[in-house]
């Protein structure tokens, strides 16, 4: 599993993310998505922990936090949406 960090400030790096999130354990992972354009940082990323227990320790007590001037936004990652730009020519089971 993974937590999602929301409303992050466009100047957070890996290392900002892994320090704040290693007080509640042992950060495996983190992710920030860039803009494919413009390869800026899109205000969000995702973090992975060793442990559940310690995410949810994560997420409860950062979540609505203020950090770097931004209250942030914590909580467990949703699977990924299978999204497609190009829907293949089918809408509405026409073509």
């Amino acid at each position: 599993m993974s937590i999602y960090v929301g409303n992050l400030s466009y100047e957070v790096n890996q290392q900002d993310l892994s320090e704040v999130f290693g007080e509640y354990g042992n950060v495996k992972r983190v992710h920030i998505p860039t803009d494919r354009e413009t390869g800026r940082m899109r205000g969000f990323a995702f973090v992975e922990m060793e442990s559940e227990a310690n995410e949810d320790k994560a997420i409860e007590a950062l979540d609505g936090a203020e950090w770097m001037d931004r209250e942030i936004k914590v909580n467990k990652a949703r699977p990924r949406e299978n999204r497609s730009s190009f829907s293949g020519g089918r809408r509405n089971n026409r073509f």
